[in-house]
């Protein structure tokens, strides 16, 4: 079966703003994220589960938050992406109930610094359009991103 998906990457509401001053401090926060030389340092998928996606719909919702993710901190912390690259690429996929919930881990991630994108789905196949599917936070170390989902269960 093959599938088609669409989607909108969201910006944190720093990115957002039309103003160079809030795009330049967004990318000055996001470059602050500092691993040590072995530090292990992962993204992290966070899914709804009230929506009832299908498999193939939550890979592809997950691959175009992995790359919304990518872009973003490669841009703004070149040096952080590429520790990550080079100490396996941890990507984990953990679930959540609600869009509040995905909406207040993105506000916390982006208080701590951390690449937060949030996906919304253009609504061609499953999902309502504009609805917000999965949150990408990193890459980061592991031990700064914990403090954000370290309670939430893998998908």
């Amino acid at each position: 079966m093959l599938m088609s998906c669409a989607c909108i990457s969201t910006p944190s509401p720093s990115e957002e703003a039309d103003s160079e001053d809030s795009s330049s401090e967004h990318d000055e926060a996001l470059s602050k994220v500092k691993a040590a030389l072995f530090e292990e340092c992962k993204m992290i998928l966070v899914v709804r589960t009230d929506l009832g996606m299908t498999k193939g719909k939550i890979a592809a919702q997950c691959s175009h938050a992995s790359l919304a993710c990518y872009k973003t901190l490669s841009r703004s912390n070149a040096a952080l992406v590429q520790h990550w690259e080079r100490t396996g690429q941890a990507k984990i996929a953990l679930k959540c109930d609600s869009e509040d919930e995905l909406l207040l881990l993105q506000a916390q991630a982006l208080s701590l610094g951390l690449c937060a994108r949030t996906i919304q789905d253009a609504g061609r196949t499953q999902i309502a359009a504009g609805s917000t599917t999965v949150l990408g936070i990193g890459p980061a170390p592991k031990q700064l991103i914990d403090q954000v989902t370290g309670h939430l269960k893998l998908l």
